[in-house]
């Protein structure tokens, strides 16, 4: 099972405000919590908390956030969210070409994986061609890498044991941004790679699960997995052939271990943090006035990014195709969901500045595109964006226009159905439950009628990305700067195509499926946009994608919270950004105490 991650945006960062929502901090080795804090005593450590447990140690096959891949693995390029900027990281340098088609990347000097082996070209060239860019392999990366109509992929190379080209059959202006893809380790993998199952697929699909021994997965970043406790915890080690350095030389990262417990809820998350043995905690809108009279005494810091680079959402099930004679979706509803002034008529009904006062306290704004505010290439209402403020009337309006009625205040269609539907979203969210509870309410002013249906994470997410057996849905992205990292959401080919989606690789196929006209054009656009090399007009091509996604509305945006998290003032040197939260930097934070 596939799901929940806008391509690599999603790992690329250390906790994003979306994935990490808390930290707890109980025994690792036993369940005495004494002899937790006795180890915690001896080592610099940092404790959080996620809601659910990793589906997959194998980085291809992963889609799911929260997962473990930022503190593991790191790419050729990364991307400083301070500054906007694409840094080096394991290549220390790169040359490009004056038609912009060649890229010649140089690695640092003494790569190490964390098994002692020399990190080098070979790693990187069995990364992209044996998995990212084997169509045997179904890795989303694959979408964020395709150029052009032709959807043709780079070519890549050896040119010596450090150098390696790619080169790209036209401009493609995300380019250096998407190499920030992690490497992977050659000398364990292509093994998986080149031996076959019965059915003629790699035993890679195989492997690196969550039932696989940690030690077993080898791995570049500032962290390698020491334990994984089904349920309970992930406990992370210091790579000790991490490459960074400090300023004098010493080796980093400087906090030896960190702790992923794993929790129930968000509430749960800030019972663990006020309890005063927690590090950090994300801060959603309905703690924040309790959590913020609190710093002095508790000896913490809220940090406030601003408007989080995510995006929070509904959408209909728009897909019209069927699964062994059996459609996926009601006929009768899949009339509604694909009439897009029942769409609209659904946006104009949401009451979104009273999701803002009460369910994030006046701490939230309006989201009205699928860009993140913080990127050059959103376009705001002041400059065109079509928004949707709460007007009944007017989607009353729009539903009678598309052959809608009304009996005794129940909305009715043409044939005399009761407009019913059930919501799904993820259990444990308070936040989200908080708007499904909502929506329902605002809906039954326009006289339909929602099932609010909360599920257990992996029940929510099979529906959504595999079964394909749910009517309306509400979740989230993570965001950033670069347009094109949401490439397989709106390609209707993309693993994250979810209002429409065709069937991944391994699963069983759909029949009847189609593409609507916007979705087409939305993907030539985002094809068109990678190609464009002036900023300026970069601008203007997403500005379109934009305007088109907001009159179809194949996402009904929400309201983005403000990113906020707290920690403890015994670590030193956070640098907090809505873009990378509070520990995107982990490798050179220090614990004081």
């Amino acid at each position: 099972m596939k799901f929940f991650r806008q391509i690599f945006l999603a790992i690329k960062y250390f906790w994003l405000p979306i994935i990490l929502t808390s930290a707890t901090a109980l025994t690792l080795t036993a369940c005495n919590p004494a002899n937790f804090k006795s180890v915690a005593a001896q080592m610099p450590q940092l404790v959080t908390a996620i809601l659910s447990d990793p589906k997959t140690f194998n980085y291809p096959l992963s889609q799911e956030s929260p997962n473990v891949f930022p503190l593991i693995y790191e790419g050729l390029t990364t991307e400083n969210p301070i500054t906007g900027k694409i840094e080096p990281s394991l290549a220390e340098s790169w040359e490009i070409s004056d038609d912009k088609l060649r890229f010649v990347f140089t690695l640092r000097k003494e790569l190490k994986w964390s098994d002692g082996e020399p990190l080098t070209a070979d790693d990187v060239v069995f990364t992209f061609n044996q998995i990212y860019l084997n169509e045997a392999i179904p890795a989303d990366a694959r979408d964020v890498l395709r150029i052009g109509e032709s959807r043709a992929l780079p070519k890549v190379r050896k040119i010596d044991a450090q150098r390696i080209e790619f080169t790209t059959p036209e401009p493609f202006a995300p380019f250096l941004g998407t190499l920030g893809l992690p490497i992977l380790p050659a000398h364990t993998l292509e093994p998986f790679i080149k031996t076959k199952d019965q059915e003629g697929k790699p035993i890679f699909l195989s492997k690196w699960g969550v039932d696989t021994p940690p030690d077993q997965i080898i791995v570049n970043g500032p962290y390698k997995l020491e334990r994984y406790d089904t349920s309970q915890r992930v406990v992370f080690r210091r790579n000790p052939y991490y490459w960074r350095k400090g300023p004098k030389g010493e080796p980093q990262p400087y906090i030896e271990r960190i702790v992923w417990q794993i929790v129930e809820s968000t509430d749960t998350s800030l019972l663990q943090f006020r309890s005063g043995g927690l590090d950090t905690v994300g801060v959603s809108p309905d703690y924040f006035s309790l959590l913020k009279v609190q710093e002095k005494q508790g000896n913490f810091k809220i940090f406030n990014g601003g408007p989080a680079t995510g995006t929070t959402f509904i959408l209909f099930n728009l897909n019209k195709g069927k699964r062994d004679g059996k459609p996926l979706v009601d006929p009768i509803k899949s009339r509604w969901f694909n009439t897009v002034e029942f769409r609209q008529a659904v946006a104009y009904a949401i009451d979104r500045q009273t999701m803002i006062n009460n369910t994030f306290r006046g701490l939230g704004k309006p989201q009205n595109s699928p860009i993140s505010v913080q990127s050059p290439y959103y376009l705001s209402p002041e400059e065109g964006l079509k928004v949707y403020n709460y007007n009944i009337e007017k989607a009353k309006e729009l539903l009678l226009k598309a052959g809608f009625k009304y009996n005794n205040n129940q909305l009715i269609d043409a044939q005399g159905n009761h407009v019913r539907f059930s919501l799904l979203t993820n259990a444990g969210n308070k936040i989200r439950e908080a708007i499904g509870s909502q929506i329902k309410q605002d809906l039954s002013k326009i006289g339909i009628q929602v099932d609010f249906t909360p599920l257990a994470w992996n029940t929510y997410t099979d529906k959504l990305s595999n079964s394909l057996d749910w009517e309306v849905s509400m979740l989230g992205l993570t965001g950033g700067l670069e347009p094109n990292d949401g490439a397989n959401v709106w390609s209707p080919e993309g693993g994250l195509h979810m209002f429409n989606q065709k069937p991944q690789a391994g699963q069983k196929p759909v029949q009847g499926w189609e593409v609507a006209s916007w979705e087409t054009e939305i993907a030539k656009l985002y094809i068109q946009g990678a190609r464009e090399l002036d900023p300026a007009k970069r601008k203007e091509i997403y500005a379109e994608t934009q305007k088109i996604t907001q009159e179809n509305l194949p996402f009904i945006y929400l309201v983005n919270a403000l990113s906020m998290s707290a920690v403890r003032n015994r670590f030193e040197g956070i640098r907090y950004s809505a873009l990378g939260g509070a520990f995107w930097n982990v490798h050179e934070i220090k614990v004081t105490d």
